[in-house]
């Protein structure tokens, strides 16, 4: 059992941060071992920004070995950077094993995330031009205080509240989900999928380079490769409502989008509030009612319904 939750501003911008943190807290009940964020900031022209760690929280304790490792892997992360001519404008330790670098890079996408991730120990949780991708174990309280989430202003969020129930309790097996290497599209999930082995060999034959073994990553990079074929957001949504099977709910985010899909048998819960300027979604009604202390009207969408939003 896990909990989801998106939420989207129609022409403007608020304090996403925040607003997640209040709906993420509301389902901790739905998952205590891990929180995940997928915020959307305001792009600054071509600038690109670098969400990576280089080990996993529990590590941290091993003594000096281990903080010496982390910053010769930061260091090596940098040089790959610059050896691909990527120019780095910011470099921030967002915690003593995770950082937030903007760069500026005209190259080939997918060989700076390969090249990166081939050092020891280091994974990109996101690359986007607005997403801003931040994972960690334990509650939404303790994530978005370790990262200083409060504050990020932006256009739109996702996130995630996770019960670690088929894999291992660890950053990586966190949601939300980055469509490697493709920019700023992540995702969250609540079900289970049963053609996972084959959608993923399936994707690995196109090119595609999964970085767990989480059904939910499938959902990302089968949108992202349809996407990137020309297929719009809702038309390759409504694809993987048809070819993906299993029972799920998904919530997806792209550099101007949310977008909303269950399946046919519509097993897992999804609450909707909607109106001209906001729209908010979650597993249950009370992480909705987090954020708008006064009375509103939600409704759940029915089985197989694909919904898509514009910020």
């Amino acid at each position: 059992m896990c909990g989801i939750a998106g939420l989207i501003h129609r022409g403007r911008t608020g304090d996403v941060g925040r607003e997640m943190t209040a709906m993420l807290k509301s389902l901790k009940h739905r998952g205590p071992d891990s929180t995940g964020y997928a915020l959307y900031g305001k792009p600054h022209g071509k600038e690109l920004v670098v969400r990576f760690k280089v080990a996993e929280q529990d590590e941290m304790s091993k003594g000096f070995k281990i903080h010496q490792q982390v910053k010769d892997r930061h260091a090596e992360v940098r040089r790959r950077l610059e050896e691909l001519d990527a120019r780095i404008i910011d470099d921030a330790e967002a915690t003593e094993y995770a950082y937030r670098l903007r760069i500026e890079y005209d190259g080939d996408l997918r060989r700076l995330a390969n090249y990166i991730e081939d050092v020891e120990g280091a994974e990109i949780l996101s690359i986007g031009h607005g997403l801003e991708l931040i994972k960690d174990l334990g509650d939404a309280d303790r994530v978005s205080g370790q990262y200083a989430l409060n504050g990020f202003v932006g256009t739109h969020a996702i996130g995630h509240t996770r019960m670690a129930t088929e894999s291992d309790v660890d950053i990586r097996s966190a949601h939300p989900y980055w469509a490697y290497p493709f920019a700023d599209v992540s995702v969250v999930h609540n079900g289970q999928l049963t053609s996972y082995w084959n959608g993923r060999r399936a994707l690995e034959r196109r090119g595609h380079r999964f970085v767990s073994n989480c059904d939910s990553e499938l959902i990302a990079v089968y949108l992202a490769d349809k996407m990137a074929e020309g297929a719009t957001l809702e038309d390759a949504m409504k694809g993987s409502v048809e070819e993906l099977d299993g029972v799920f709910t998904y919530l997806v985010a792209t550099s101007d989008s949310l977008g909303m899909a269950k399946d046919v048998m519509a097993a897992k819960p999804m609450v909707l509030y909607e109106s001209d300027r906001f729209i908010a979604l979650a597993s249950e009604e009370v992480a909705i009612r987090s954020i708008f202390p006064h009375e509103i009207d939600t409704f759940d969408p029915y089985e197989g319904e694909v919904r898509v939003w514009k910020s």
